[in-house]
C-alpha cells in the first residue's frame, strides 16, 4: 500500500507539472491558432505515423533484447517493452515504464542484475545517440559558428555523453572499490552482481557500437514522422534544425516534471524552432498531435498485455526479486 500511495504522490506531481505548463502555454498562445492547427491533419497521416511510430518500437525493443544477449525470447521482450511503455505513458499509480519492463523480463530470465544492466545500458545509449543527434544537427546549421551560439548546446550534449559513458564504463570498478573498501554498506550483493554484468556489457564494444547506431537510426526515423505530423499543420524549418531541436526536446522532457514529457517537450520544441521561423502555435499543435501518438501507442501496448493475459502493475515482489 505504501508503494502505492508513494506511484500515486508521483504521479499526482507529475500530472500537475503539465498542467501548470500546458496552462502557460494555452494562457501566452493563441488557443483559436493552435486549435486550427489539428484541423490540417487528416486521418490517414495520423494513423499512417502511428504505425510508423509502432514499428520504431518493434525495433526499440529489439535493441533491448540484443543488449539482454537474447537472454528471453524476442515475443517476450517484445510484449515486456509494450508493457513499459503502456505503464509509462497510461496509468496513474503504476510502477514506471522501465520498472514493468524489467519486471516482466525478469519473471522469464531471473536475473535481476542482467535486467537491471540491460534497462540502464539501453537507457543510456539512447541518450548518448540524441546528444550525438542534437550535435550533429547543430553543426549543420547555417549559425552554427556564430559566436556565442555553442552555450547551451555543447555543454548539454557533453553532459549526457559523459552520463552514459560513466554509467556504462565507470559504474563497474567505482562499485567494486566502494563495496570492498565498505563491506557494511547496504545492497553489497546486488551492486556487485550489477557491477558485473554491466563489466560484462562493458566488454563488448562492437554490441555497444552497433546498438548506438541503431538507436541514432531509429530516433532519425522519429524525427522524420514528427516532420511528416509537423509539415501539414504549417511548421517549415530546415532538417537541420530539426535534428538539433527534437532530442534536446525530448532530452529535457525527460526531467522528472509531467506525464511523459506532456507539455514540456511542446513548449520546449516550440522555444527551439520558433528562431528557425517556425510559429509557436504550429509547432505546440503538431507537438500536442505527437502526444497523441504516444498515448495512443501506450493504449495498444496495454491492449497486448492484457490480452496475452497480462497485467500492467508490477508486484512488489517481482521487484523485490530484481534486487536479491
Amino acid at each position: 500500500m505504501a508503494v502505492g500511495r508513494s506511484a500515486m504522490r508521483k504521479w499526482l506531481i507529475r500530472a500537475s507539472g503539465s498542467a501548470v505548463v500546458l496552462g502557460f502555454i494555452f494562457w501566452f498562445l493563441p488557443k483559436e491558432a493552435i486549435l486550427q492547427g489539428f484541423t490540417r491533419l487528416s486521418w490517414p497521416l495520423f494513423l499512417s505515423v502511428l504505425g510508423a511510430f509502432l514499428l520504431c518500437h518493434v525495433a526499440t525493443a529489439s535493441k533491448w533484447w540484443l543488449l539482454m544477449e537474447r537472454a528471453v525470447s524476442f515475443p517476450v521482450a517484445l510484449r515486456a517493452h509494450f508493457a513499459g511503455l503502456a505503464a509509462n505513458l497510461c496509468l496513474p499509480g503504476a510502477a514506471g515504464g522501465d520498472a514493468v519492463r524489467a519486471g516482466l523480463a525478469h519473471a522469464a530470465l531471473r536475473d535481476g542484475p542482467k535486467v537491471a544492466a540491460a534497462a540502464v545500458g539501453d537507457r543510456m545509449i539512447d541518450l548518448a545517440a540524441l546528444a550525438c543527434l542534437m550535435l550533429t544537427g547543430f553543426m549543420l546549421l547555417p549559425e552554427a559558428g556564430e559566436p556565442g551560439e555553442q552555450g547551451m548546446v555543447v555543454p548539454v550534449a557533453m553532459a549526457v555523453l559523459a552520463l552514459a559513458a560513466a554509467a556504462l564504463f565507470a559504474f563497474p570498478p567505482v562499485a567494486r572499490l566502494v563495496w570492498t573498501r565498505w563491506p557494511g554498506l547496504p545492497a553489497r550483493g546486488l551492486a556487485l552482481r550489477v557491477a558485473e554484468a554491466f563489466g560484462a556489457l562493458a566488454k563488448r564494444p562492437v554490441l555497444l557500437l552497433f546498438t548506438l547506431v541503431y538507436s541514432a537510426a531509429i530516433q532519425s526515423v522519429l524525427i522524420w514522422l514528427s516532420i511528416r505530423l509537423a509539415e501539414p499543420v504549417g511548421v517549415h524549418v530546415p532538417f537541420a534544425a530539426w535534428f538539433f531541436a527534437w532530442p534536446l526536446a525530448k532530452i529535457i522532457a525527460t526531467l522528472p516534471l509531467s506525464l511523459g514529457g506532456l507539455g514540456v517537450r511542446e513548449g520546449s520544441l516550440a522555444a527551439l524552432l520558433v528562431p528557425f521561423g517556425a510559429a509557436a502555435p504550429d509547432v505546440v499543435a503538431s507537438g500536442l498531435a505527437w502526444q497523441g501518438i504516444l498515448y495512443l501507442a501506450g493504449a495498444i501496448g496495454a491492449l497486448i498485455l492484457v490480452l496475452s493475459g497480462g497485467r500492467l502493475q508490477t508486484r512488489a515482489t517481482t521487484l523485490k526479486e530484481i534486487s536479491e
